[in-house]
């Protein structure tokens, strides 16, 4: 329960830090690709640390990672407060990605191994999309009520995420079962068989995932609102998800169908949230229940989930890389519409190709 209890606080406070920056994006660069440079560099320090992470949990336990990502959480929140420059911001960013990299897939791992996976991972997807929505409001209401500086949320949030780990050096080294370790080349073909078997559930994660990080990082600069009220709507999406999550983690969701007909969706959310905000509600409540059928038939796919949960993430992640960059640099080129039409196609995409892939329950829980 201890452990538990550390891990929802833990991605609450890593979650909220990597948001504080969103609402003031236009602070600490100018253009839209800069900016994307600076939301996608946390992105791509996770992409890169997921997946080993995952491999390491299986072997060695998930606690050492856990500890180490939190480190990495509050070091990064330390140069984002140091950092003067766009070029330090990415780097900064870069550090506190490699600390959700360590520290998300591990915890999930944890969770994805035990018997009540499907209720402490809505929790737990609930905390995360929590955090983020506390990043972007305190640091919108900070900026916008009290006159405080751009960093205010960043000093905050930096605070906060020493909380969760001074509590967690009081874990044991193992908390929970470890798994034998197994020989590298048994890992490597467990890997490279998820990877083939599951590829178009790993795409979809990557668009639907990615999708979410696109309109977030395109919102401030397109409708050049306030950070306070840019932060607000912007939470619509992220307060779906925790309903989302909530409301499908005690359903087995079938992953094909839930995510071909979340992906249409999907596709009519991002047009609505160039007119309104309320497309935000509509892309937050289809992400978690993606996420959600996503865990829950991968919880069923190995007892080893620090692989699987690092595949997951090494997708979400690099969706949030890719996608937001992508968007961010079309609008530069060709323009906002173009850039909105572009992330509805990636969503249309999967739609078409989430057919191809082999990932069918075998049987109702």
């Amino acid at each position: 329960m201890r452990t538990r209890i550390i891990l929802l606080a833990g991605v609450f406070s890593v979650m909220a830090l990597s948001n504080a920056i969103v609402p003031v994006l236009p602070s600490f660069a100018t253009g839209t690709s800069a900016q994307g440079a600076i939301f996608a560099a946390y992105f791509l320090g996770a992409f890169l640390l997921v997946l080993p992470a995952g491999i390491i949990a299986d072997r060695v336990g998930e606690t050492p990672l856990i500890r180490a990502g939190l480190l990495l959480t509050a070091a990064s929140g330390i140069l984002l407060c140091l950092a003067d420059t766009p070029v330090t911001f990415i780097g900064a960013r870069f550090v506190e990605g490699v600390g959700a990299g360590l520290f998300v897939p591990s915890a999930l791992a944890f969770l994805n191994a035990r018997p009540d996976h499907e209720r402490m991972s809505g929790y737990f997807m609930g905390m995360l999309n929590l955090g983020l929505i506390v990043g972007l409001l305190l640091t919108g209401w900070l900026v916008a009520g009290s006159g405080s500086g751009a960093r205010a949320g960043i000093f905050l949030f930096t605070g906060l995420s020493m909380v969760p780990l001074i509590v967690s050096l009081t874990l044991r080294p193992h908390e929970g079962p470890v798994s034998v370790p197994e020989p590298v080349r048994d890992t490597r073909a467990r890997i490279q068989w998820a990877f083939t078997t599951y590829f178009w559930l790993w795409v979809s994660a990557v668009v639907m995932v990615g999708v979410t990080g696109a309109v977030t990082a395109l919102h401030p600069e397109y409708t050049d609102l306030p950070p306070g009220l840019v932060s607000e709507q912007l939470a619509l999406m992220n307060a779906a998800t925790i309903a989302s999550v909530l409301v499908t983690a005690h359903a087995h969701l079938p992953p094909v169908r839930t995510i071909r007909l979340a992906a249409i969706a999907m596709a009519g959310g991002v047009a609505l949230t160039t007119v309104s905000p309320w497309g935000f509600l509509v892309i937050g409540w289809l992400a978690g229940m993606v996420m959600i059928a996503q865990l829950s038939f991968l919880a069923d796919a190995g007892t080893r989930q620090g692989v699987l949960m690092g595949l997951f993430n090494c997708a979400s992640y690099g969706g949030m890389t890719i996608l937001p960059f992508i968007a961010c640099v079309t609008a530069d080129l060709g323009g906002f519409p173009v850039a909105y039409a572009i992330i509805a196609f990636f969503a249309l995409f999967v739609a078409l190709t989430i057919g191809r892939c082999q990932c069918r329950l075998p049987r109702p829980r």
